[in-house]
């Protein structure tokens, strides 16, 4: 069993400029997972039980049209809200999608190569892979990948799953190709794990700084609430970022965040961090790259 880190990088995280000296990189992290939801209707035993309306729910094991419509909303109207707020402030974004969610709507997958977005491999079905045999899990892998491949003409060197890895997905990432993954909430830096017999790449993730805190009961009610999260979020790696360069993520969910009264927190949010000195809006590709060219050893 693997141990765990609670040290990190301790009290003196390496010191890694991000190009033109930013003291910043955000990272915008749009998730696309409509379609790829446990669904009665694309022959699961169950649909997919997420709250909402603060608590509203229904028995999964009996299909329900409403429910699939919150998620559908994400596909139809939300994504192409996120795309255009993005396409505005000339801001790229990495995607978690879903092989599947991708094969059902291939005018995103085209959209977002077009605009010049990273989609990362977000699993084939909204789905994690904890419980499963070694290779099961490798198939598993492989078939996303070869999904998302196939609708975007583009190989996915990134790797997220909703609902958690095995110890050994990050062997079997590095084998499968992969540059880096964002299973881990742990850190404000890029860093570097074993893997088998080589290391990879963590580029952690963030659930503060996320549009799932509307969902369900929740902690955020309005844009305003968002956007002063993002905000004094990014003030304070900010003021950090004087000494140690920071990463910040911001995750959207096209069915959430794509709604607009939280897609305007997004247009409010790029408003003020692009008036600030020392941003740097990348994809996670680009981050993960710029990490490995560039840390320390000691960062590794």
């Amino acid at each position: 069993m693997s141990e765990r880190d609670l040290i990190g990088y301790g009290e003196h995280p390496p010191a890694v400029p991000w190009p033109g000296g930013a003291k910043v990189a955000v990272s915008v992290v749009l998730n696309y997972e409509e379609g790829a939801e446990s669904s009665i209707a694309h022959g699961d035993e169950a649909d997919e039980d997420i709250s909402v309306f603060g608590g509203w729910s229904s028995p999964p094991e009996r299909r329900s049209m409403m429910k699939e419509s919150f998620f559908e909303y994400g596909s139809r109207a939300g994504v192409w809200r996120l795309l255009g707020i993005l396409r505005e402030f000339e801001v790229p974004s990495t995607v978690f999608a879903c092989g599947m969610a991708l094969e059902r709507n291939p005018q995103v997958a085209e959209a977002l190569i077009r605009e010049g977005h990273e989609v990362a491999c977000h699993g084939y079905r909204w789905q994690g892979t904890v419980g499963m045999p070694e290779e099961d899990e490798r198939e598993e892998i492989r078939r996303a990948r070869e999904s998302v491949e196939k609708t975007t003409g583009v190989r996915p060197v990134g790797f997220y799953l909703r609902d958690g890895i095995t110890e050994k997905t990050r062997e079997i990432l590095v084998e499968e190709g992969f540059r880096y993954d964002s299973n881990a909430y742990c850190d404000d830096l890029p860093y570097f794990v074993p893997a088998g017999e080589s290391e990879h790449l963590i580029v952690p993730y963030a659930g503060d700084t996320n549009d799932a805190r509307f969902w369900g009961p929740g902690s955020l009610g309005t844009a305003d609430d968002f956007v002063a999260v993002l905000s004094d979020s990014l003030d304070m790696l900010l003021h950090e970022g004087n000494t140690v360069p920071k990463l910040m993520s911001v995750g959207l969910h096209c069915r959430i965040g794509g709604r607009p009264g939280v897609a305007i927190a997004l247009r409010r949010f790029l408003q003020y961090a692009l008036a600030q000195e020392g941003v740097w809006f990348a994809t996670r590709a680009d981050i993960a790259q710029w990490w490995i060219d560039h840390a320390p050893r000691g960062a590794r």
